[in-house]
């Protein structure tokens, strides 16, 4: 096997270590790092960029429709809902893109295939074992003196790392490292089999606990809350001197098939609370310039309102992506919404392997074909 997985519990600590086998020789441009923000459950995209000038919205939504004046308008016929209010001062800036109609043909509406399908950049009758970063860094490898490839936060499971990639679980820094010294082991094993295995994934452990450890004090108000601790725990993963090349952060509950208003507007504004302040912690640690941040999730929602005050499992949404060298602006296009089609669900205009190009190829520079399984066209919101 080219993977081992080693799961340690203690406490409320939880570490999952995956390494694969990676050529010796590092490839450049991993000092940009790269932060995935997955909304699990498929965001409701038209509820979090509003086509407030389309009367077809609220012909859609007659409950669920955000009222006009209560829209963060961006243009005359778009806005934010009003729980991401802390975004416009980065979408003022020019360092917030939004990318509308983000999708992948014959679409899923499965939430265990469609992440799936996102997190190995498959077709929708395709099934890969391997995350689209673990073949990415198998193809052009981050520096092997990093403490990881890449670190999940919150959740054991790898995701686009999956198969290959020097990757680290955790679901608390502090948690990690502590646990980390109760994993080095006293001596070399004796003979060989499952004793000698353990001790050295032990001892795999103890080496990335060591590269993850940083002195860095923020200055930062990070939010309550699990997602507000995530974004802190990233960028304590950030601050560690021997580097990273992408971290993964989870935000869940947006499977809103019912009392969609309250539930949605609370995520958001925790979004949007903790993306702030993680751009705050990004550049006491000056790394605004290098980091990209960007959100995905396993779908959107269906364009009408169901029964139940929600939206029910659709296909094309709309992402950001933020960061001091993010081309800020609108990508994409406008869902069309007297356009339907015979599910009632939007159609997509721009491919999620458009975005992962941008990563390899704009943000990375390295090739992208190998990961992605063919020729993708990146999308313009990373500048050199």
């Amino acid at each position: 096997m080219n993977r081992r997985e080693f799961l340690a519990t203690a406490g409320a600590a939880t570490v999952s270590v995956a390494w694969g086998v990676s050529p010796a020789q590092a490839a450049t441009g991993y000092g940009n790092v790269l932060v995935m923000v997955e909304l699990q459950g498929g965001n409701d995209g038209l509820n979090t960029i509003i086509p407030f000038a389309d009367p077809a919205y609220y012909a859609l939504r007659p409950q669920l429709a955000i009222p006009r004046e209560q829209v963060l308008a961006l243009d005359a016929a778009t806005g934010l809902h009003p729980a991401l209010q802390p975004l416009l001062a980065l979408w003022q800036a020019g360092e917030l893109a939004i990318v509308q109609g983000v999708g992948y043909p014959d679409a899923n509406l499965s939430h265990f295939r469609s992440i799936e399908i996102w997190d190995t950049a498959s077709r929708s009758n395709e099934y890969l074992q391997d995350g689209w970063l673990a073949r990415s860094f198998k193809a052009s490898p981050a520096p092997r003196e990093y403490a990881a490839d890449g670190v999940v936060v919150g959740s054991g499971a790898m995701g686009p790392f999956a198969g290959g990639a020097r990757a680290v679980a955790i679901t608390n820094t502090e948690q990690f490292l502590r646990q980390a010294r109760f994993a080095q082991p006293a001596a070399t094993a004796a003979g060989g089999g499952a004793l000698a295995h353990i001790l050295k994934v032990e001892r795999e452990v103890a080496q990335a606990a060591a590269g993850l450890s940083t002195g860095h004090n923020f200055s930062t108000v990070f939010p309550a809350g699990a997602f507000g601790n995530a974004v802190r725990t990233a960028a304590q993963v950030i601050a560690a001197q021997s580097g990273v090349a992408a971290v993964k952060i989870s935000l869940g509950g947006f499977d809103t098939h019912r009392g969609q208003l309250v539930t949605h507007a609370r995520l958001l504004q925790e979004l949007a609370g903790g993306l702030v302040a993680l751009k705050a912690a990004l550049l006491e640690l000056r790394r605004w310039d290098t980091a990209l941040v960007m959100t995905y999730s396993e779908f959107g929602r269906r364009a009408a309102q169901n029964s139940s005050g929600g939206t029910d499992h659709g296909t094309a949404g709309a992402h950001f992506a933020m960061g001091g060298r993010v081309r800020g602006g609108w990508y994409g296009k406008p869902p069309e919404l007297n356009r339907l089609d015979r599910n009632g669900n939007l159609a997509h205009a721009v491919d999620f392997r458009d975005l992962y190009a941008t990563v390899l190829g704009g943000w990375w520079g390295v090739s992208s074909e190998q990961a992605l399984g063919g020729r993708f066209q990146p999308v313009g919101f990373v500048r050199a």
